[in-house]
């Protein structure tokens, strides 16, 4: 962000520091600016790709928010009250939280018994409500199945306790929230097995990454039932049909280019 000269102190220590941040800040945009020529005007081989370039991204904004935060931590606050709504540029999405999330109140009252000039008994006439994003962190739990044992007093021979429920994994310790947990983080959030194991292991649990394919491995097996319904539903629909297009590839043949041909997705009407 741009830095008023007339606003600048006058002790050396934080001028230092302040050169110091801007020095650092100066080669990132450096670096950034490499990183946005490369991927532009670069070779095929060393362009980046966009997720690539996001990080370079990531890093300014981060940036631009700490400085962000230690100016207005550094400003008076007679400055800031000062300054008009319109000048400040707020660094949030506007737009109201999504209301099928779970919410929680928070009440902060303030001292209401006697009103401060005259003494007199105060009423409630509003309130002021403010709502924030907040998230619950992913916290493990052990799941204790109790099946209570009966035996009869009068003749001593029969014992009745319920049967114990199937597991997902064979004589496994998860349930099956957790390994939906771990296939999801997997296949749709591109976590790796390792990393998953890294992070339960910063809450105490330690377990291998060939344990953790173990259980995707079951999970697929359990889930080939579903596969093969949904492949079954769409071959079933009468007018679905893959479709085949020849296009030109670039491998040499005799005579010519020779033509590729791609299998284009199968489209169910029926469906749509």
């Amino acid at each position: 962000m741009p830095t008023d000269a007339d606003a600048l102190p006058n002790d050396p220590i934080v001028l230092q520091k302040m050169l110091r941040e801007l020095y650092a800040e100066n080669d990132k945009l450096r670096l950034l600016i490499q990183r946005l020529s490369r991927y532009q005007f670069g070779r095929r081989s060393e362009q980046l790709t966009a997720e690539q370039l996001q990080f370079g991204l990531e890093d300014q904004e981060q940036t631009v928010a700490e400085h962000q935060a230690a100016q207005d931590a550094t400003e008076p606050a007679v400055d800031a009250q000062s300054r008009s709504r319109a000048d400040r540029r707020p660094a949030r999405n506007h737009g109201a939280l999504p209301s099928h999330l779970p919410r929680y109140e928070v009440v902060i009252d303030a001292a209401h018994e006697a009103c401060p000039c005259c003494g007199s008994a105060m009423h409630c006439i509003g309130e002021l409500r403010t709502e924030q994003l907040d998230i619950a962190p992913a916290q493990l739990r052990v799941r204790v199945t109790r099946r209570p044992k009966y035996a009869c007093r009068s003749c001593e021979e029969a014992v009745v306790v319920a049967e114990a429920p199937a597991r997902p994994i064979d004589g496994g310790m998860p349930t099956e929230a957790l390994i939906v947990h771990i296939v999801v983080s997997k296949f749709c959030d591109s976590l790796p097995l390792y990393r998953q194991s890294q992070m339960l292991a910063r809450q105490g649990i330690t377990l291998d990454r060939s344990t953790l394919s173990n259980w995707v491995g079951t999970a697929c097996w359990w889930l080939t039932p579903l596969y093969d319904l949904v492949v079954a539903t769409v071959l079933s629909c009468p007018r679905s049909s893959p479709t085949t297009r020849a296009c030109r590839c670039s491998i040499p043949a005799a005579g010519g280019p020779r033509p590729a041909i791609y299998g284009l997705p199968m489209v169910c009407p029926a469906t749509n």
